[in-house]
Protein backbone atom coordinates (compact mmCIF):
# COMPACT_ATOMS: atom_id res chain seq x y z
CA UNK A 1 0.00 0.00 0.00
CA UNK A 2 2.50 2.08 0.60
CA UNK A 3 4.84 1.64 -2.19
CA UNK A 4 1.61 2.31 -4.10
CA UNK A 5 1.23 5.70 -2.53
CA UNK A 6 4.70 6.34 -3.31
CA UNK A 7 4.49 5.32 -6.69
CA UNK A 8 1.25 7.65 -6.92
CA UNK A 9 2.65 10.70 -5.57
CA UNK A 10 5.85 10.31 -8.20
CA UNK A 11 3.71 10.20 -10.61
CA UNK A 12 1.62 13.07 -10.03
CA UNK A 13 4.72 14.75 -9.33
CA UNK A 14 5.51 14.40 -12.33
CA UNK A 15 2.65 15.09 -14.91
CA UNK A 16 2.45 18.53 -12.64
CA UNK A 17 6.66 19.49 -13.43
CA UNK A 18 5.44 18.74 -17.33
CA UNK A 19 2.01 20.55 -17.16
CA UNK A 20 4.36 23.51 -15.97
CA UNK A 21 7.08 22.97 -18.62
CA UNK A 22 4.28 23.15 -21.36
CA UNK A 23 3.49 26.54 -20.18
CA UNK A 24 6.25 28.24 -21.91
CA UNK A 25 9.56 29.09 -20.07
CA UNK A 26 9.21 33.37 -20.12
CA UNK A 27 9.72 34.72 -16.69
CA UNK A 28 5.97 35.68 -15.15
CA UNK A 29 5.75 39.27 -14.47
CA UNK A 30 4.03 39.40 -10.81
CA UNK A 31 0.51 40.72 -10.46
CA UNK A 32 -0.26 43.77 -8.00
CA UNK A 33 -2.74 41.14 -6.09
CA UNK A 34 -4.14 44.63 -4.15
CA UNK A 35 -6.33 45.07 -7.20
CA UNK A 36 -8.18 41.54 -5.89
CA UNK A 37 -9.70 43.99 -3.04
CA UNK A 38 -10.07 47.21 -4.85
CA UNK A 39 -13.93 47.78 -6.04
CA UNK A 40 -13.35 49.86 -8.64
CA UNK A 41 -10.76 47.99 -10.02
CA UNK A 42 -12.85 44.88 -10.38
CA UNK A 43 -15.10 46.78 -11.58
CA UNK A 44 -13.11 48.11 -14.11
CA UNK A 45 -12.19 44.89 -14.94
CA UNK A 46 -15.73 43.63 -15.91
CA UNK A 47 -16.30 46.35 -17.52
CA UNK A 48 -13.00 45.41 -20.14
CA UNK A 49 -13.93 41.36 -19.64
CA UNK A 50 -17.58 41.87 -21.11
CA UNK A 51 -15.96 44.26 -23.95
CA UNK A 52 -12.89 42.33 -24.96
CA UNK A 53 -13.46 38.62 -23.48
CA UNK A 54 -17.03 37.88 -24.18
CA UNK A 55 -17.45 38.07 -27.80
CA UNK A 56 -15.57 34.70 -27.90
CA UNK A 57 -14.72 33.23 -24.80
CA UNK A 58 -17.57 32.93 -21.77
CA UNK A 59 -18.06 32.50 -18.53
CA UNK A 60 -20.71 29.82 -17.94
CA UNK A 61 -20.14 29.43 -14.54
CA UNK A 62 -20.52 32.98 -13.36
CA UNK A 63 -24.57 35.09 -13.63
CA UNK A 64 -23.90 38.67 -14.43
CA UNK A 65 -26.13 39.31 -10.92
CA UNK A 66 -23.37 37.93 -9.29
CA UNK A 67 -21.76 41.51 -10.05
CA UNK A 68 -23.77 43.08 -7.11
CA UNK A 69 -20.59 41.46 -4.88
CA UNK A 70 -18.42 44.32 -6.42
CA UNK A 71 -21.09 47.27 -6.24
CA UNK A 72 -22.91 47.50 -8.86
CA UNK A 73 -27.09 47.45 -9.02
CA UNK A 74 -29.23 45.14 -11.24
CA UNK A 75 -29.53 48.40 -13.24
CA UNK A 76 -25.70 48.53 -13.65
CA UNK A 77 -25.13 45.67 -14.56
CA UNK A 78 -28.06 45.62 -17.35
CA UNK A 79 -27.18 48.80 -18.79
CA UNK A 80 -23.48 48.70 -19.46
CA UNK A 81 -22.50 44.77 -19.10
CA UNK A 82 -25.27 43.31 -21.51
CA UNK A 83 -25.65 43.73 -24.53
CA UNK A 84 -27.37 40.51 -26.14
CA UNK A 85 -31.06 41.04 -24.38
CA UNK A 86 -30.02 38.56 -21.82
CA UNK A 87 -31.61 38.75 -18.04
CA UNK A 88 -29.71 39.89 -15.03
CA UNK A 89 -29.70 36.04 -13.69
CA UNK A 90 -28.17 34.35 -16.63
CA UNK A 91 -25.04 33.11 -17.04
CA UNK A 92 -21.97 34.87 -18.74
CA UNK A 93 -22.53 32.36 -22.30
CA UNK A 94 -21.38 33.59 -26.11
CA UNK A 95 -23.12 32.91 -29.34
CA UNK A 96 -20.08 31.74 -31.23
CA UNK A 97 -20.62 28.51 -31.34
CA UNK A 98 -17.37 25.93 -30.66
CA UNK A 99 -17.08 24.00 -34.27
CA UNK A 100 -16.87 27.42 -35.85
CA UNK A 101 -14.54 28.70 -33.58
CA UNK A 102 -12.27 26.14 -33.81
CA UNK A 103 -12.51 25.96 -37.62
CA UNK A 104 -11.41 30.25 -37.57
CA UNK A 105 -8.96 30.24 -34.85
CA UNK A 106 -7.63 26.36 -34.57
CA UNK A 107 -8.90 25.66 -31.36
CA UNK A 108 -12.01 26.34 -29.55
CA UNK A 109 -11.34 29.44 -27.00
CA UNK A 110 -11.80 27.98 -23.16
CA UNK A 111 -14.08 29.35 -20.62
CA UNK A 112 -12.63 31.58 -18.56
CA UNK A 113 -14.72 31.52 -15.31
CA UNK A 114 -11.76 29.96 -13.54
CA UNK A 115 -9.29 29.98 -16.23
CA UNK A 116 -7.14 31.89 -13.13
CA UNK A 117 -6.88 29.28 -11.09
CA UNK A 118 -5.69 27.13 -13.48
CA UNK A 119 -2.74 28.63 -15.24
CA UNK A 120 -0.06 28.43 -12.21
CA UNK A 121 3.53 27.39 -13.66
CA UNK A 122 6.91 28.67 -14.50
CA UNK A 123 7.01 30.02 -10.61
CA UNK A 124 4.18 31.95 -10.59
CA UNK A 125 0.46 32.19 -9.79
CA UNK A 126 -2.51 31.81 -12.50
CA UNK A 127 -2.67 35.76 -12.33
CA UNK A 128 0.51 36.23 -12.66
CA UNK A 129 0.05 34.13 -15.93
CA UNK A 130 -2.68 36.25 -17.24
CA UNK A 131 -0.93 39.85 -15.97
CA UNK A 132 1.99 38.23 -18.45
CA UNK A 133 0.17 37.03 -21.30
CA UNK A 134 -2.10 39.45 -21.56
CA UNK A 135 0.65 42.09 -22.11
CA UNK A 136 3.38 39.74 -24.48
CA UNK A 137 1.52 39.91 -27.54
CA UNK A 138 3.75 40.84 -30.55
CA UNK A 139 3.61 41.40 -34.22
CA UNK A 140 4.64 38.10 -36.33
CA UNK A 141 3.86 38.11 -39.50
CA UNK A 142 4.65 34.08 -39.63
CA UNK A 143 1.50 33.15 -37.65
CA UNK A 144 -2.37 33.28 -39.23
CA UNK A 145 -3.32 35.83 -36.81
CA UNK A 146 -0.27 37.94 -37.47
CA UNK A 147 -0.09 37.74 -33.58
CA UNK A 148 2.22 35.55 -30.98
CA UNK A 149 2.77 36.13 -27.95
CA UNK A 150 5.97 35.43 -25.68
CA UNK A 151 4.26 33.21 -22.76
CA UNK A 152 1.93 31.50 -24.95
CA UNK A 153 4.13 30.61 -28.11
CA UNK A 154 1.73 30.01 -31.33
CA UNK A 155 -1.12 31.10 -29.29
CA UNK A 156 -4.80 31.25 -31.77
CA UNK A 157 -5.70 34.20 -30.32
CA UNK A 158 -4.95 37.40 -31.46
CA UNK A 159 -4.25 40.95 -29.26
CA UNK A 160 -7.61 41.92 -29.06
CA UNK A 161 -6.81 44.83 -27.06
CA UNK A 162 -3.93 46.44 -29.73
CA UNK A 163 -5.78 49.55 -30.09
CA UNK A 164 -5.23 50.28 -26.64
CA UNK A 165 -1.97 48.84 -26.18
CA UNK A 166 -0.46 49.86 -29.21
CA UNK A 167 1.47 47.05 -31.62
CA UNK A 168 4.90 45.78 -30.90
CA UNK A 169 7.47 43.43 -32.19
CA UNK A 170 9.64 41.28 -30.39
CA UNK A 171 13.54 41.49 -30.25
CA UNK A 172 15.48 38.52 -30.41
CA UNK A 173 19.38 38.05 -30.30
CA UNK A 174 21.63 35.21 -31.00
CA UNK A 175 23.71 33.42 -28.68
CA UNK A 176 26.26 30.83 -28.01
CA UNK A 177 25.02 27.81 -25.86
CA UNK A 178 27.33 27.65 -23.33
CA UNK A 179 27.11 23.42 -23.62
CA UNK A 180 28.13 23.42 -26.64
CA UNK A 181 29.79 26.28 -28.83
CA UNK A 182 28.81 25.04 -31.93
CA UNK A 183 24.86 25.71 -31.36
CA UNK A 184 23.54 28.96 -31.14
CA UNK A 185 19.63 29.72 -29.51
CA UNK A 186 17.52 33.17 -29.61
CA UNK A 187 17.00 35.10 -26.42
CA UNK A 188 14.19 37.66 -25.97
CA UNK A 189 15.67 41.04 -25.79
CA UNK A 190 12.45 43.41 -25.12
CA UNK A 191 10.10 44.43 -27.85
CA UNK A 192 10.15 48.01 -30.13
CA UNK A 193 7.25 49.43 -31.06
CA UNK A 194 5.97 48.04 -34.67
CA UNK A 195 3.14 50.92 -35.31
CA UNK A 196 1.11 53.67 -33.93
CA UNK A 197 0.77 53.88 -30.72
CA UNK A 198 -2.10 53.06 -28.54
CA UNK A 199 -4.85 54.74 -27.14
CA UNK A 200 -3.24 54.29 -23.45
CA UNK A 201 0.19 55.04 -22.50
CA UNK A 202 2.19 52.06 -21.09
CA UNK A 203 1.57 52.60 -17.52
CA UNK A 204 -2.24 52.64 -18.21
CA UNK A 205 -2.22 49.50 -19.91
CA UNK A 206 -0.67 47.96 -17.25
CA UNK A 207 -3.51 48.93 -14.66
CA UNK A 208 -6.04 48.28 -17.28
CA UNK A 209 -5.15 44.29 -17.20
CA UNK A 210 -4.38 44.21 -13.76
CA UNK A 211 -7.96 45.50 -13.34
CA UNK A 212 -9.07 43.11 -15.87
CA UNK A 213 -6.96 39.77 -14.81
CA UNK A 214 -8.10 40.92 -10.71
CA UNK A 215 -11.66 40.55 -12.17
CA UNK A 216 -10.77 36.72 -14.23
CA UNK A 217 -9.41 36.00 -10.72
CA UNK A 218 -12.26 36.68 -8.67
CA UNK A 219 -15.03 35.47 -10.81
CA UNK A 220 -12.93 32.10 -10.22
CA UNK A 221 -13.63 32.27 -6.39
CA UNK A 222 -15.89 35.17 -5.62
CA UNK A 223 -16.43 34.12 -2.20
CA UNK A 224 -12.65 34.05 -1.41
CA UNK A 225 -12.72 37.64 0.37
CA UNK A 226 -15.69 35.80 2.92
CA UNK A 227 -13.87 33.30 3.14
CA UNK A 228 -10.18 34.37 4.71
CA UNK A 229 -12.39 36.92 6.71
CA UNK A 230 -14.45 33.39 8.03
CA UNK A 231 -11.22 32.21 8.50
CA UNK A 232 -9.60 34.69 10.59
CA UNK A 233 -12.37 34.97 12.71
CA UNK A 234 -12.76 31.26 13.53
CA UNK A 235 -8.61 31.42 14.13
CA UNK A 236 -9.24 34.20 16.74
CA UNK A 237 -11.83 32.58 18.11
CA UNK A 238 -9.65 29.21 18.50
CA UNK A 239 -6.72 30.85 20.13
CA UNK A 240 -9.56 32.70 22.67
CA UNK A 241 -11.08 29.40 23.41
CA UNK A 242 -7.16 27.86 23.94
CA UNK A 243 -6.61 30.51 26.42
CA UNK A 244 -9.89 29.39 28.30
CA UNK A 245 -9.36 26.04 28.24
CA UNK A 246 -5.69 26.10 29.57
CA UNK A 247 -6.65 28.07 32.25
CA UNK A 248 -10.14 25.78 33.39
CA UNK A 249 -7.95 22.72 33.26
CA UNK A 250 -5.96 24.83 35.82
CA UNK A 251 -8.82 25.69 37.86
CA UNK A 252 -9.66 21.81 37.87
CA UNK A 253 -6.62 20.43 38.96
CA UNK A 254 -5.18 22.69 41.21
CA UNK A 255 -6.36 20.46 44.18
CA UNK A 256 -5.24 17.18 42.73
CA UNK A 257 -1.77 15.95 43.63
Amino acid sequence: MIKRFLLGLAVALGLAASAQAAGGGAALDRFPTDRVTNLAALQNGARLFVNYCLNCHSANYMRYNRMRDIGLSDDQIKNNLMFAGNKVGDTMTVALDPAQAKDFFGAAPPDLTVIARSRAGNGGSGADYLYTYMRTFYRDDSTITGWNNLVFPSVAMPNVMWELQGQQRAVYDTETDPHDPSKTHAVFKGFEAAGPAGTMSAAEFNEAVADLVAFMQWMGEPHHGQRVRLGVFVLLFLALFTVIAWRLNAAFWKDVK
